[in-house]
This record gives C-alpha cells, sequence and structure tokens, in this order.
C-alpha cells in the first residue's frame, strides 16, 4: 500500500511543487491538499493520512498550532513540519509537541522522498542542516551529559541511530545484532534517559551534540 500523505501549505504553486516532487514516487499518493493549518486538521481527520507535511507559517492556524491539535487528535498521523528557515525555536517546539521531523524548502526533491519515508517506517528526520544548527547553537548542558555518562556504547549506538530516523530494523541491520537486541537496548535507554518517545530522544541527542550526521 502506498504512503497517503496530506500536505499543508499557503502557497498554491508551492503544493503544486510537493505534489510533483512525490507523484514522482511510486510508493507514494497524496490524498488532500490544505491552505492552512485549520484546513489541515479538518481534512486529516476526513482523510487520514499516513504522514502530514505541514508548512510552519500559514494563515488562520500556524503549522506548529495544526501539529499539535493532530497530535491529540490523530496520533496515528506522522507529522513532518516544513519551512524555509532554520529556526531552532520551531524545532524544540516541534519537538515538544512529539512531531517527527523538520525538513527546509530548499531540499531537493530525494530529501523530501526520503523523510516522508523515514517518518512513516517509525523514525524521525531532521534536515542535515538544521542537524548542524542544533549541534553548535547551545552549549552542551551538564544534565546530558551526566546522562550520556549512564548509558552503555550500544546504547548510545542506537540513540545515535534514533536520533537519525532509523527504524529499529535498520539500526540492527547497521550495528550487525538482531533487532530484538536492539529493542532491548532502546528500552534500557529510554528508561536511563526518562524518556518514553521517539521526539524527546532526539530532542535529548541533538542538544547534547551527540549526533553524528549520516
Amino acid at each position: 500500500m502506498p504512503i497517503r500523505v496530506l500536505v499543508a501549505d499557503d502557497h498554491a504553486l508551492v503544493r503544486e511543487g510537493i505534489r510533483h516532487v512525490l507523484d514522482a514516487e511510486p510508493g507514494i499518493d497524496v490524498v488532500a491538499e490544505a491552505a492552512n493549518g485549520r484546513e489541515a486538521v479538518e481534512l486529516a481527520l476526513l482523510h487520514r493520512p499516513d504522514v502530514v507535511v505541514l508548512d510552519i507559517t500559514m494563515p488562520e492556524e500556524t503549522g506548529l498550532k495544526a501539529a499539535a491539535r493532530l497530535r491529540e487528535l490523530l496520533p496515528s498521523a506522522r507529522v513532518l513540519l516544513l519551512s524555509m528557515h532554520e529556526n531552532i525555536e520551531y524545532v524544540r517546539e516541534g519537538m515538544r509537541i512529539g512531531t517527527h521531523g523538520y525538513i527546509l524548502k530548499d531540499s531537493a526533491g530525494e530529501e523530501l522522498r526520503a523523510a516522508i519515508r523515514a517518518v512513516f517506517a517509525g523514525g524521525t528526520f531532521f534536515s542535515p542542516a538544521v542537524v548542524r544548527r542544533l549541534s553548535t547553537t547551545d552549549p552542551v548542558v551538564t544534565r546530558p551529559n551526566a546522562l550520556l555518562e549512564l548509558l552503555t556504547p550500544r546504547e548510545r549506538d542506537v540513540l545515535d541511530g534514533v536520533a537519525r530516523g532509523l527504524t529499529n530494523k535498520a539500526i540492527a541491520a547497521e550495528l550487525g545484532i538482531s533487532r530484538r537486541t536492539v529493542e532491548a537496548h532502546r528500552e534500557s535507554l529510554m528508561r536511563k534517559l526518562e524518556i518514553h518517545n521517539v521526539a524527546g530522544l532526539t530532542r535529548f541527542a541533538l542538544e547534547a551534540g551527540f549526533v553524528r550526521e549520516a
């Protein structure tokens, strides 16, 4: 079955461009388009997409407000934020809400398709420029450093994979271990860090400057 995607942007030409990029991928189907955040939520509840691509700056209701409502009303949908800017506050607010990625509008079409595939598979995706900005903007605080010391080397490897948007299966293949072992390490590091969702793990890894680029 194709990945069902809803695209929300207040510029018709941008929506048309995104649809053109996604139509080039046989496994992705754009099921609806919205011109603002309010309409995006309404259409998402109607069409039940797998992934919602949300522009952040839209009239009537911003992408961040729409994302917060979607996480509450349609938690099964994966939310990918789209923006022209590497605004770190936007990225952090998206993480706090529980969105699954942040991609810049000047990204190549293949990057957008890769982001949709990654979040649909249960991972996260952040444009490389956003990862670099997050990793260098603020000094690493003491608490993340101290908490990292609690993790075993293998748990750090799994955390790195999660933060790069890899699924458990992909992490297992990369590390040469079983998927069940990855799940065990993931549960252990979540317990140690007292973080219980992918968005939280990603935020922790990014703010600690721990992420290695793929």
